[in-house]
């Protein structure tokens, strides 16, 4: 069964561009260390200070292995001490979800 980490982040606003950084970032480091890296979501219209990462895993036990591998990795390693560093990060939050098979990834015309 997937599962997806839902991670919601508090920012600060005017820290925008260092938490795109960030995300940014992640985008190599995370499938590198086993994650579907759904994707990361800066606020765009309306609340300015949340965003958003979802991380699918195939089960408990890959986000587990992907955990380990994260607090290894070099380059997982320096994005932590830059959120730390710069401070643009207020607050996380993390949701494990189950996907629902039928409409998990489902695309126009029932094609995955």
């Amino acid at each position: 069964m997937t599962i997806t980490c839902f991670i919601e982040y508090k920012i600060v606003p005017a820290k925008l561009r260092l938490f795109q950084q960030y995300a940014e970032n992640w985008g190599e480091i995370i499938p590198e260390c086993g994650g579907d890296l759904v994707g990361y979501f800066l606020p765009h219209e309306g609340t300015n200070n949340v965003a958003f990462g979802l991380i699918s895993f195939v089960n408990l036990a890959a986000y587990e292995q992907y955990r380990k591998c994260l607090k290894q990795d070099e380059q997982g390693k320096n994005n932590f001490m830059f959120a730390q560093r710069e401070q643009f990060i207020l607050e996380e939050k993390r949701t494990f979800l189950a996907a629902v098979p039928e409409t998990y990834q489902h695309r126009i015309g029932g094609k995955r």
